[in-house]
């Protein structure tokens, strides 16, 4: 098993990619620790692990709460960190409010860095792994999208400042750019209006049924934390079904 041994803390367990990545991780062998403001999801995720994990609910807008949460989690000691919770939020740039695009940053971005911060001494004593989620919206510009995309170019940036700073320590830090996933999170997002629609889909997945599904981004993740990448940091891969081909 990929995972035997392995302490980890896995954030936006309660559903989506988080709930995909813990249930694969657990059935390889990771004694878990995962982490979302969802309680009640988290406790389902849990239902469906080969591993019972520790469960801990947390504010990713509360910094003390997010090192709160890696406390728990490193207990034992920490070998694997994925950040996967995020926030989606998004529409036309002239009335998108500052307090969203705020709201973005912290969710999406400085907790990320928070959350690393915190491992970072525990995954230094293991020779550890980061996997970080961004997004296609890192690597290229979105219209009416432009919170979530700063904020997830900011995913990519903190990865590879990150895997050049500790890499001589050998800790590995990379980060997973998935396209459009079939996640709550995107499902019950409602389309703003004033969206031009043409503009904002010209780089559509090419695959056939391009769009993923969580379970095929927690196998990129099981992919990166695992040893079979142990020559691969401060890299961003794309997981989109084609989206950024062409």
């Amino acid at each position: 098993m990929l995972f035997e041994g392995k302490r980890g803390l896995i954030t936006g367990a309660a559903s989506g990619i988080g709930r995909a990545t813990a249930i694969k991780f657990a059935a390889e062998g990771a004694q878990l620790t995962i982490g979302d403001r969802n309680l009640a999801g988290l406790e389902e995720t849990a239902a469906l692990m080969a591993i019972k994990p520790v469960v801990q609910a947390y504010d990713a807008t509360d910094y003390a709460s997010c090192r709160a949460l890696v406390d728990v989690a490193a207990r034992d000691g920490l070998d694997v960190l994925c950040n996967i919770a995020g926030l989606l939020k998004w529409g036309p740039s002239e009335t998108f409010s500052a307090e969203d695009f705020d709201l973005l940053m912290n969710v999406n971005a400085s907790s990320v860095f928070v959350i690393c911060q915190a491992a970072i001494p525990h995954l230094l004593k293991t020779k550890g792994v980061i996997v970080n989620t961004a997004s296609t919206a890192a690597l290229q510009g979105q219209p009416y999208n432009i919170g979530y995309s700063a904020s997830k170019h900011a995913v990519a940036a903190i990865t590879k400042g990150l895997a050049i700073e500790y890499a001589a320590a050998g800790l590995r830090v990379n980060a997973i750019c998935p396209g459009h996933v079939v996640t709550p999170m995107t499902q019950n997002t409602a389309p703003p209006e004033g969206v031009d629609w043409a503009l904002m889909m010209r780089n559509a997945p090419k695959l056939l049924d391009g769009s993923c599904e969580p379970e095929d981004i927690a196998e990129m993740f099981a992919f990166l934390a695992s040893d079979k990448a142990r020559k691969a940091t401060g890299a961003l891969f794309t997981v989109d079904g084609g989206q950024l081909a062409g």
